[in-house]
């Protein structure tokens, strides 16, 4: 029997679960048993380790008209020392990665520690690689909670999951593999997720960027540096600055290279997250209902933040580099006004429409920055606009690029990481609607009013994507804005989500971690 352990120590993610693989060995606690529809007869080896009268009962049940394996069907088995749990995946044939992951996911929410901690999940025929890892990464993203400001119920157990993945012995080095990989993975997810669910009077700005300096420190192949408020005046970053100037808590850019000694005079990709770790809205202020969402408004930040995490704990040894935007924007006697005008960091000027559209406004210094890293390309993410949410819902993020080549590439990477992105429309109507500004070069409102302002937006953001060099007679950076403003975050409350995206149960869903670590290394 071969038996595979892989812990990744000083992680918070170490916390929730404990994963193994092996050949068909014990049944553990917890026995769960992926079914295709249509097998009557228990597969070989898939009653391992379970006592003759144990087996008879799983035997009767596989063979009974109660369950046939259909997509969805559940059949749990009450027998000494053992609680089995039939799970049905449909045909065989038509298993995709969204389903054998999103069923991973809604086992885990069903599993209850008082049943006991150890579980086993046992691949049996039928199952590829690829399938069972899929599975085994829905139930890592679904195996979360964020407890950090809350009594705990006396009964709530913290402890966590031991989880042991088994299999033919065929599968088990990649499966090894294949597991400790998408640990890491979900691992960064949770990063993200941590951030966005911090309540904004414990992450602010320079907070961020603290908790990125003491996860860099140690690493030797990790650079973070912070430009603090008196950085950026000297930069001349008004986009952050404006936004951030009528908040105590002071604005920031976090600038995160992960590998900076590698790819010498090669280009390499740049992240850049909006980090708006509070919106009121500032002076154009915000209605009362839900603003208590806006502590997500730096979703995109904290996306670049476990992005860093996950490309890290994989051992990705190629030159990446992030960029978080934060600020937080408060209706102070120091804040910004509509009307203001101002200079970013490129040197061009934005006329204020709205305060509420700050979003765009810091971004357009970290795009800038950005080009001064001559990155291969550049993919920013923000919750930049409700437009998009009443366009594309919860579950699709809105995608806008000016270069076919690496939206494709993002566009298949977040297909197959079950992440949809919609390509939206960019054209010259919706840039002519914010340059019309008779006292700036920009303004960051639209003449459109409502119709068709997440294009405008991401016309505006556009606007800052530099030229190779910063010569205009080059090409300009191929760039990808994404929109997360649906796809970030679920209910407000602890109502539950699983109906629609059963990989998260409430607050942050950490969402394009997985995507960007696949872009950036599968391609």
């Amino acid at each position: 029997m071969a038996i595979i352990c892989i812990l990744l120590p000083n992680r918070r993610f170490d916390d929730k679960m404990n994963w193994s693989n092996s050949e068909f060995d014990e049944a553990y606690e917890q026995l769960l048993i992926p079914l295709f529809e249509g097998v009557r007869r228990a597969p070989n080896n898939a009653l391992s380790g379970l006592g003759r009268s144990q087996r008879n009962l799983v035997k009767e049940a596989i063979s009974s008209d109660e369950f046939d394996g259909k997509k969805g069907q559940r059949m749990v088995i009450w027998t000494p020392d053992c609680r089995v749990m039939l799970i049905g995946m449909g045909e065989k044939n038509s298993l995709s990665h969204r389903l054998a992951r999103n069923t991973g996911a809604r086992v885990m929410a069903s599993l209850s520690k008082k049943k006991g901690l150890s579980i086993c999940v046992r691949f049996t025929s039928g199952w590829t690689g690829e399938r069972m890892l899929d599975f085994a990464e829905g139930m890592m993203l679904r195996d979360y909670e964020f407890l950090e400001h809350q009594e705990i119920d006396k009964e709530h157990i913290s402890d966590q999951w031991s989880v042991q993945f088994q299999a033919s012995p065929r599968h088990q080095e990649a499966l090894g593999e294949g597991l400790s990989r998408t640990h890491s993975i979900a691992g960064g997810v949770h990063v993200a997720r941590d951030l966005g669910n911090e309540p904004a009077n414990v992450l602010y700005p320079m907070e961020y960027a603290r908790r990125a300096e003491e996860w860099a420190a140690g690493k030797d192949n990790v650079a973070v540096e912070v430009y603090d408020w008196d950085k950026l005046q000297e930069l001349g970053m008004g986009g952050l600055i404006n936004v951030g100037k009528g908040s105590d808590r002071k604005p920031c850019m976090v600038l995160f290279t992960l590998n900076p000694d590698a790819d010498e005079g090669i280009q390499r990709p740049c992240i850049v997250g909006k980090g708006i770790t509070f919106d009121t809205g500032g002076i154009s202020i915000k209605p009362t209902g839900g603003m208590w969402d806006m502590k997500y408004d730096m979703c995109g930040a904290a996306t670049v933040f476990g992005l860093m995490e996950a490309l890290h704990a994989t051992g990705y040894d190629r030159r990446v580099n992030g960029i978080a935007c934060l600020a937080e924007n408060m209706p102070g006697s120091g804040a910004y006004r509509p009307g203001d005008v101002f200079k970013t960091y490129s040197g061009k000027t934005i006329e204020v429409f709205s305060t509420d559209a700050e979003g765009r406004n810091v971004l357009a210094d970290g795009l800038w920055k950005a080009g001064e890293l001559d990155p291969e390309y550049i993919v920013d993410l923000a919750t930049l606009t409700g437009a998009i949410v009443v366009a594309l819902g919860n579950q699709i993020t809105g995608m806008w690029a000016n270069d076919d080549k690496i939206s494709r590439r993002l566009k298949k990477a977040a297909k197959r990481s079950g992440e949809t992105v919609w390509r939206m429309p960019l054209n010259a109507q919706f840039r002519k609607y914010m340059t019309d500004s008779a006292f700036a070069d920009i303004r960051n409102g639209s003449i459109g009013g409502r119709a068709g302002s997440s294009n405008a937006a991401a016309s505006f953001l556009e606007f800052f994507v530099p030229h190779r060099g910063f010569d205009e007679d080059s090409e300009k950076i191929p760039w990808v804005h994404l929109d997360i403003a649906g796809s970030a975050w679920g209910p407000g409350s602890k109502a539950r989500s699983e109906g629609v995206n059963p990989l998260f149960q409430y607050g942050t869903s950490g969402v394009h971690v997985r995507t960007l670590h696949r872009l950036i290394t599968e391609g």
